[in-house]
């Protein structure tokens, strides 16, 4: 038998249990004071299960973190701003309390923990840039955005914008800033300018 075979399982309900209190402790606490002793009180474990489980803090918030809520694959109403509205708008947007809370209680670790960095950035961050780039790539296709666009710049401003407002500003985001922001920046930054009769006719004359 090997050794991972091994290895006790926790899944199904316990594992949730688990990764709720994780998150709980998170909150409570931040990552910095995080332990695995105060997770497994909150999760009524013996410690070493956790450990056999889970080598470290690092895997444990990251694994707790990827199973929370959120838009594992773009929305899709037809347009850039519709998608836009969706993601940061809905469910592990940046409307929600709750994922923000989460992204405020690890962002000293940010900083300070290569390892958990390194992670956080992989496993968490990626996933929702790679839903995000979706939704530009998409909106690419569909004829929207300007030839010249740089998508590796102008798809994180939304959050950037938003996030500083939220960590510096003091100025919790909600559903009408997040759309003000779009329309506003983001859009016109992005996007061709609709056609009018007088460039549709200069058009027509040049390839006349």
């Amino acid at each position: 038998m090997t050794p991972s075979a091994e290895r006790p399982r926790v899944e199904g309900d316990r594992e949730q249990e688990i990764f709720d209190a994780t998150l709980w402790v998170l909150a409570e606490s931040g990552y910095d004071r995080l332990t695995m002793d105060a997770v497994a009180a909150r999760a009524k474990a013996s410690k070493a299960t956790l450990y056999r489980r889970w080598t470290n803090k690092v895997s444990l918030v990251i694994e707790a973190l990827q199973h929370e809520k959120g838009p594992n694959t773009p929305p899709d109403t037809g347009s850039l701003r519709g998608d836009l509205q969706q993601v940061f708008c809905g469910t592990g947007g940046l409307t929600d309390q709750h994922t923000v809370a989460q992204f405020a209680s690890v962002l000293t670790a940010i900083a300070r923990d290569p390892e958990f960095a390194e992670a956080f950035r992989r496993d968490v961050v990626g996933p929702k840039i790679a839903v995000s780039r979706q939704i530009w790539e998409r909106a690419r296709d569909r004829g929207e955005l300007r030839d010249d666009v740089d998508l590796d710049l102008l798809e994180p401003a939304l959050a950037g914008i938003v996030l500083h407002r939220l960590f510096v500003m003091g100025q919790a985001p909600d559903p009408d800033t997040i759309t003000n922001v779009i329309d506003q920046i983001i859009l016109p930054a992005a996007t061709r300018a609709p056609a009018t009769a007088q460039t549709i006719l200069q058009t027509t004359q040049k390839e006349d």
